[in-house]
């Protein structure tokens, strides 16, 4: 295949105000994940095994930096050389501008037209899943439509209020498509990925009648508006979570600890890329307890811990107690304090004894930074 055969588009925009505090600072894509990833690594994991060498992102202002930190010059997804190329922009720089958005379709279609490629990948950022997009695309050419969207069935629950639902019709095209919101949903529902292939021509003749026409939007939009019943729907059979606030972001984090769940989403025949780090093993001591839990490298557990996910280089003191929950980086759980339930953000420091306790359905979120010396108790 030839390596620029697919180019890919990567969005950002969207904001979840029932993810804060969580996302105050960085996009829903660089929070992090079963404790060494972030969620942007499984669409860059995808687009790196389809040999992918080009690369378009848009954020949203304020939220690059956690992204670049991340990144860096993209070796670990072979985003760094001659050949291959990531770009990464502003959508606030492009709409504040008086030119009725013209600036941001320029620069996109500037960006399809260098890349070469016969085909443009599109993926959204808040579904979760471990695409390979080489089957996507030998899949598209087979059938010879205009676009194809990745679909899955999924239960009633996963689904959010802006999410398109869709019905198939003969030979898995598109019947019909709805919001979430405006439909009457069953208790099983296809799902659009929000993941599009289409020809890049193609694709460059829309972004040019937007422009045309004035209209402020982007990719994405353009392209949910664009299914219709000439749209094949391909079907990802892989493990997939919709995040869109806080339980369901602790809820794709908890499934990790299933082990089924675990290997469908990370040990696929699709490799799963980070950013490395070299550091020390996590070290468990003689008076640690573990149960049915993670661990990144560069911990010092003492205490107990279960049914819970740690990132890299926080310490679990002697006497303390963890279950129930997620631990970014650089935490400090001291002696004899409680956390249940709970989603603590990097940098946090829990005195002794001091209780953190929140509910499966509602964990109890700690942001950035916060040195915690009074009980929180959730309800």
């Amino acid at each position: 295949m030839r390596t620029n055969k697919m180019c890919a588009l990567v969005g950002n925009l969207h904001r979840y105000d029932d993810l804060l505090p969580l996302t105050a600072n960085r996009p829903l894509s660089a929070l992090p994940f079963d404790g060494k990833y972030r969620l942007l690594d499984f669409n860059l994991s995808s687009i790196a095994n389809a040999n992918i060498k080009s690369l378009f992102m848009v954020f949203n202002e304020g939220e690059t930096q956690s992204v670049f930190d991340h990144i860096g010059g993209g070796k670990e997804w072979s985003l760094y050389g001659i050949q291959n190329r990531f770009f990464i922009h502003i959508y606030q720089d492009f709409i504040r501008r008086a030119d009725n958005n013209s600036s941001y379709y320029d620069l996109v279609i500037d960006y399809l037209k260098k890349s070469k490629s016969e085909y443009a990948v599109y993926m959204g950022s808040k579904i979760l899943v471990n695409i390979d997009l080489r089957a996507l695309l030998h899949i598209h050419q087979a059938h010879g439509n205009d676009m194809t969207v990745v679909y899955k069935r999924v239960p009633k629950d996963l689904l959010y209020k802006e999410d398109i639902i869709i019905k198939l019709g003969e030979d898995n095209l598109i019947e019909k498509k709805a919001l979430v919101k405006n439909a009457e949903v069953q208790d099983v529902a296809n799902l659009c990925t929000d993941i599009f292939i289409i020809k890049t021509e193609k694709l460059i003749e829309i972004l040019r009648e937007k422009q045309s026409e004035n209209v402020l939007g982007n990719v994405e939009s353009f392209l949910r508006e664009r299914i219709s019943k000439d749209t094949y729907a391909y079907e990802y059979i892989g493990y997939l979570n919709n995040i869109y606030d806080i339980p369901s972001y602790y809820k794709a984090n908890m499934d990790m600890l299933d082990t089924q769940k675990f290997n469908s989403l990370l040990y696929s025949s699709q490799k799963v890329y980070t950013k490395l780090k070299n550091e020390v093993p996590t070290y468990y001591s003689e008076t640690s307890v573990v149960n049915n839990s993670q661990f990144a490298t560069g911990c010092i557990i003492e205490g107990n811990v279960e049914d819970s996910i740690i990132s890299r280089g926080s310490d679990i003191a002697e006497g303390a107690k963890v279950s129930g929950s997620l631990i970014f980086p650089s935490n400090t759980i001291k002696a004899n304090a409680e956390v249940s339930y709970a989603i603590l953000d990097k940098n946090i420091v829990v005195e002794e004894g001091v209780k953190i306790v929140g509910t499966p359905e509602k964990p109890v979120v700690v942001k950035k930074g916060t040195h915690v010396t009074a009980d929180i108790i959730g309800g």
